[in-house]
């Protein structure tokens, strides 16, 4: 299994390190050439959203990325990539990639000081530590869409077919077991 992380900004090396511990393979993705690589699924990490919203059309990675996430790439988004992926943000006219049938309120927590960290139970898992920053969550969901995790009387995870999304950043604890569930997805 080799998993390609998007590595234009944000937080893409705690998720290479924490797929090193589990023992899977991955490389950078920084533009339109390491598309062409064989990779059997896709991370989109924590940063700013409209950042790399805009280098991925920049980079002529847009379309090609778009396509692969609609013809069944497994994809994981955490935080930012939840908003890449998500087909409407409550408070931003702007959508990105817009393939997973899920509403999202960005930065929902506030700024940096509506930062936080609690434990709460991720269906099929359990209870899990989740760490936010500066966080978005869904504010609703779609179609087949199902509910994964909910914090602060919020949805922070969901999963549609082939893509998982988590308003937290579980690269940034020493749990493991969310990227477990997304390499199971890929298998």
């Amino acid at each position: 299994m080799r998993i390609g992380v998007l590595a234009l900004q944000g937080a893409f090396i705690e998720h290479e390190q924490i797929l090193a511990r589990l023992g899977v393979s991955s490389f950078e993705i920084r533009q339109e050439k390491d598309l062409d690589s064989a990779f059997d699924g896709l991370i989109i990490p924590g940063g700013e959203s409209t950042v790399q919203g805009k280098l991925l059309r920049e980079l002529n990675m847009f379309d090609k990325i778009k396509n692969l996430i609609e013809n069944g790439l497994p994809v994981f988004g955490t935080c930012a990539g939840l908003l890449l992926l998500a087909k409407k943000i409550e408070n931003d006219d702007r959508t990105h990639l817009a393939t997973m049938d899920i509403s999202a309120v960005r930065n929902a927590y506030g700024r940096q000081l509506g930062s936080f960290y609690t434990e709460q139970d991720f269906k099929g898992i359990g209870k899990i530590p989740m760490t936010f920053i500066r966080a978005p969550y869904i504010s609703g969901v779609q179609g087949d869409t199902e509910i994964l995790a909910e914090a602060d009387g919020h949805i922070v995870a969901a999963r549609q077919k082939n893509q998982l999304v988590t308003a937290f950043h579980p690269e940034l604890n020493d749990d493991l077991s969310v990227h477990e569930y997304f390499t199971k997805m890929i298998l």
